[in-house]
């Protein structure tokens, strides 16, 4: 089975960073195109970052070069740094995977098949 499990979030001020982690354990090789998605109360989930085992990016333009994402690729683990956060980033943020092959081909959150439980992140003025 396949796992994706969220840690590193909480409640900072505005300006501060966070550093989320995406565990994958399981079948891992299902896991080489995961993303990281937010989803604010009241709004609809938004893919944040993108990131396949070559190390293809894609960013949402609301945190292009705020949130550099990582991969370490011998524990499976996909990082997002969270910095200058902002109180317009509060939201649940979701890890998720998709075992499609190429990873470009994912383009939507209907894409993924694997998804972790969230973790919660707020951001205070």
């Amino acid at each position: 089975q396949v796992q994706l499990v969220e840690s590193g979030g909480g409640s900072v001020q505005a300006g501060g960073s966070l550093r989320l982690s995406c565990a994958a354990s399981g079948y891992t090789y299902s896991t080489r195109c995961m993303a990281w998605f937010h989803q604010a109360l009241g709004k609809e989930r938004e893919e944040v970052a993108f990131r396949d085992s070559d190390g293809y990016t894609r960013y949402a333009d609301s945190v292009k070069c705020r949130f550099p994402l990582s991969r370490d690729s011998a524990t499976n683990t996909l990082y997002l740094q969270m910095t200058s956060l902002k109180p317009e980033d509060t939201a649940m943020y979701y890890c998720a995977a998709s075992r499609a092959l190429p990873c470009r081909l994912v383009v939507s959150q209907d894409d993924f098949d694997y998804w972790g439980r969230g973790t919660q992140v707020t951001v205070s003025s």
